[in-house]
């Protein structure tokens, strides 16, 4: 039999809490990690007035995740830094019915627009509209070259390196066969490959050229990431928001897979 001792149990306690706080701590930053997407717009009533105060909450359906945020005095929210994939959004105040938007698909760097109306009646009652929001970019100025999750995974790769399909983007210049020491080398509109700028759930992912100046990142076989490591990403070439500054060349903003209730 174990002699246990009250230092023991406290102890034990304060290693449990410890864990319990790193898991709720870990589940709460998941939307924080991920640099992809955000959604915004209004709430108005069926006269076109704007509702203050509304309870808007959003759920990644892939994961069951929400973020909820209250509507402005001039009706508008926005929810930033939100995980690419598929969402729900929900409305609801009293006196008012509950909206459900359904088949809003964000995209990595996009700024959807979701506008929502609610009509006069009771909250107990449900309004559902399904629809397929578009791509909408209220922060981008550039010309936008999306590489989606169906192309990654289905389309053909010699060595499976997501960084091939960049060349989907008719700005797009593949410099490998001029390039000395190897590895990815792209031009991007014109400009020099040293200066675009690679990030992966927005951190900067950096490698160097046989001169020793910034470049694409590569390992050994001088290739990138798998394709079964990369869900989408998207390639900005002209003008672009400041937040990406660092580099003035092309900009590859990377979203890597991650886990979902599938």
């Amino acid at each position: 039999m174990v002699n246990w001792k009250k230092t023991d149990f406290t102890k034990l306690a304060t290693t449990l809490i410890g864990i319990v706080l790193v898991i709720v701590l870990a589940g709460g930053l998941v939307f924080a990690q991920n640099f992809s997407a955000a959604i915004s717009g209004f709430v108005r009533d069926s006269t076109g007035a704007v509702i203050p105060g509304t309870t808007v909450t959003a759920k990644h359906t892939e994961t069951g995740l929400t973020r909820t945020v209250q509507s402005n005095e001039e009706g508008g929210y926005t929810m930033p830094q939100l995980p690419v994939g598929s969402y729900e959004v929900t409305a609801e105040k009293p006196g008012f019915r509950q909206q459900v938007r359904s088949g809003i698909t964000l995209v990595v760097a996009q700024d959807a627009v979701v506008n929502l109306t609610l009509d006069v009646g009771d909250l107990a009652e449900k309004i559902t509209v399904t629809e397929d929001i578009p791509i909408v970019n209220t922060t981008l100025n550039s010309v936008s070259g999306l590489i989606n999750e169906k192309q990654i995974k289905d389309m053909p790769l010699n060595g499976r390196s997501f960084n091939d399909l960049l060349v989907l983007n008719t700005t797009v210049n593949d410099n490998r066969s001029n390039t000395a020491a190897g590895g990815p080398s792209y031009s991007i509109s014109g400009k020099r490959q040293e200066t675009n700028r690679w990030t992966i759930n927005g951190m900067d992912y950096v490698g160097t050229n046989s001169q020793g100046t910034a470049n694409a990142p590569n390992g050994m076989s001088d290739q990138l990431l798998g394709v079964d490591a990369v869900r989408e990403y998207n390639v900005l070439g002209h003008t672009y928001d400041a937040e990406y500054s660092k580099q003035s060349g092309g900009q590859i903003t990377v979203v890597t897979t991650s886990r979902t209730n599938q």
